[in-house]
């Protein structure tokens, strides 16, 4: 697969491709796939390649738009990209594979960056400002059977991922985990989230996980907004 990266569009690092792995097992001929937070297309491209019938793309910055856009082109497959924040394109919308590899390393503070390249990967101080929302709205837009699959860090806590596709009724679990040197972000804050209790404070490598969430077969997914309690508890 060829890429353009455009300047200020993020760069696939191992979790993408860690994710593109898995996804190419989920995706059928008969497939409609959303990829949430694109970037540079990755993701969406393996669908399209994979075989989808129809795949979307979804990012906030306009310029990852436009690298999906383009590396689409490049590789001789259809993907619609589109500007927009999260599911907001997609309103009554269902999907049979959700897929989305969101900003996910722990920030200064809470506040999201609104432009700039810190908006592809600041998600807050615990890092889920994106992942949580993903995981309390992405079941809203599955299909019966659906699947839901997200790629993080083991500092943004997996448990969690899992507790909350659970709280939505989705059978979910990590199917993947994969263990590397420290992140090139995470290790430049090593000290203050060492201060936080995110990580030890000698830690050298982080371990990757891929989180799967399914609708069990025959059942429809509850609505956006079940497991808001998990999410105000937390």
């Amino acid at each position: 697969m060829r890429l353009v990266i455009l300047p200020g569009v993020f760069r696939p690092h191992s979790d993408s491709r860690l994710l593109a792995r898995h996804l190419r097992h989920e995706v059928e001929p008969s497939s409609s796939v959303v990829d949430i937070c694109t970037g540079s297309g990755l993701l969406a491209l393996t669908a399209a390649r994979s075989g989808a019938k129809t795949v979307m793309a979804v990012d906030v910055s306009r310029r990852a738009v436009l690298a999906t856009r383009l590396n689409a082109l490049l590789n001789g497959v259809s993907v619609e990209a589109v500007r927009g924040d999260l599911f907001g394109p997609f309103a009554g919308r269902r999907f049979d594979v959700i897929v989305s590899n969101p900003p996910y390393v722990p920030a200064i503070h809470d506040a999201l960056p609104t432009g700039g390249p810190s908006r592809a990967w600041d998600a807050g101080r615990d890092g889920r400002a994106l992942l949580d929302r993903i995981c309390v709205e992405a079941p809203a837009h599955l299909r019966p059977g659906g699947r839901l699959l997200l790629v993080h860090s083991d500092v943004c806590d997996a448990e969690r991922t899992v507790a909350l596709l659970a709280a939505q009724g989705l059978e979910a679990d990590v199917i993947a985990r994969e263990r590397g040197p420290l992140g090139p972000l995470l290790a430049a804050r090593r000290d203050e989230l060492a201060r936080r209790g995110l990580i030890d404070d000698d830690a050298q490598t982080e371990e990757l996980v891929v989180v799967r969430g399914q609708v069990p077969d025959g059942c429809s997914p509850l609505p956006g907004g079940t497991g808001m309690e998990l999410l105000r508890s937390g």
